[in-house]
């Protein structure tokens, strides 16, 4: 992964929070720690910002390496605290589990050791980043349970798992809103991913992008709906995002944003606010069910 300067990535930080943009999503995954610490230097003198990092995977910080090892209960509490220490926190609004397939058998002592950090004052409340409505609907009732992240977007709905957060009144962390940049607006079935581009490696549970190049399927469907997403003088990444907005109050879309200019347009989004009820209408029937996650694989 190419990482931004430092300096530049806290420029973006900062213009989110000037820009009424207040939750920022992070891991300790990313980039093996050192998202985290990007997050912690930009937010040091801004309490009033709201953390959500996850835990579950190894990382070797000096290596840059990850590791996919059984994740043990009790290691749930060193990982939290080294999250707090390279987010320099002594407090995270909310730590998720980062291990998206774990049966809720296998996470249950997970998230009891998470009711404990909560306790101790470590974290204020937690969720799973997980695509599968059993997971979601097991721990829904745990005390200090949230949220959960799933993925999500305008060609890509989620009514399952969408379900359960309004059943049992989670927030929906909306991950991969814009299809990993396929809604963005820039693309073409014509199109081709530079190499080294993590998108040009085939990701069969997405697939959004089919040997460095645009899932035809995907392109031809949000063709389709474009303009009616860019309703009101949206753009088409403000439209995605309105559509998320529509769906449910307790969405919260995700997407990444690497400089000012493109801070400034996801705050547009905001104030623009959903989709009206009757584009949403038109758009689901456009797009159809091709793509729906079902809440059983991991998208």
């Amino acid at each position: 992964m190419t990482l931004l300067p430092f300096a530049e990535s806290i420029k973006a930080i900062h213009a989110a929070l000037d820009n009424g943009i207040a939750l920022f999503d992070t891991a300790a995954a990313y980039s093996a720690g050192h998202s985290e610490r990007l997050l912690g230097k930009a937010l040091k003198h801004h309490p009033e910002a709201v953390v959500v990092t996850k835990i579950g995977i190894g990382i070797n910080e000096q290596s840059k390496v990850l590791s996919f090892d059984e994740f043990e209960a009790s290691s749930v509490i060193s990982a939290i605290e080294a999250s707090l220490k390279r987010l320099d926190r002594d407090c995270v609004d909310v730590v998720m589990l980062h291990l998206n397939s774990l049966s809720a058998t296998q996470a249950a002592p997970l998230f009891d050791e998470m009711e404990k950090a909560q306790h101790a004052g470590k974290i204020k409340s937690f969720g799973w980043s997980t695509d599968f409505t059993a997971n979601a609907k097991a721990m829904a009732s745990h005390p200090g349970f949230v949220a959960i992240e799933h993925a999500m977007h305008v060609l890509m709905d989620a009514p399952n798992m969408q379900q359960v957060v309004h059943d049992h009144d989670l927030y929906a962390l909306i991950r991969s809103p814009l299809a990993m940049g396929l809604l963005s607006g820039k693309y073409t079935v014509d199109s081709t991913l530079p190499s080294g581009d993590i998108r040009t490696n085939n990701q069969e549970w997405t697939k959004y992008y089919i040997d460095g190049k645009p899932n035809p399927d995907y392109i031809e469907r949000f063709d389709a709906v474009r303009e009616l997403i860019q309703s009101d003088g949206r753009t088409a990444v403000q439209g995605a995002l309105a559509w998320l907005w529509a769906k449910h109050p307790r969405n919260i879309p995700i997407p990444g944003a690497r400089t000012v200019k493109q801070i400034e347009g996801l705050a547009t989004a905001l104030r623009f606010g959903p989709l009206p009820t009757s584009v949403m209408q038109e758009v689901d029937a456009l797009v159809g069910d091709a793509f729906i996650s079902d809440g059983e694989s991991e998208r």
